[in-house]
């Protein structure tokens, strides 16, 4: 079968056909913005629970976890990580229900 006699016979059904150099360029995926997930010091918490806290819900590990609880006690926050926002948020309940203060902020 000829490439006519299929463009014909795609178009007799219905179907559009459609050339690769007539095929429009697709636009290249847009990126999520970024935002910080902090983590803020706080009265309550031992530093074991915050480091196993961060282990738990984030890719960090012990050795990560620790430096970042440490920043924390001693500067009043840390960088945790950089995430989309809809992860972020998440971050931000998940912490809150181990009762640990965790913000966010646009990734400038």
């Amino acid at each position: 079968m000829t490439l006519k006699s299929q463009q014909a016979a795609q178009q007799s059904e219905g179907q559009v056909a459609t050339s690769a150099a007539t095929a429009p360029a697709a636009a290249p995926p847009k990126l999520l913005p970024l935002f910080r997930v902090i983590l803020h010091n706080d009265d309550e918490n031992t530093v074991l629970d915050v480091v196993r806290t961060i282990v738990m819900l984030t890719p960090l590990d012990a050795t990560e976890a620790v430096q970042r609880m440490w920043e924390a006690h001693h500067t009043g926050s840390s960088l945790l990580l950089v995430t989309h926002r809809e992860r972020a948020e998440l971050y931000v309940e998940q912490f809150h229900s181990r009762k640990l203060i965790v913000t966010i902020e646009p990734d400038e």
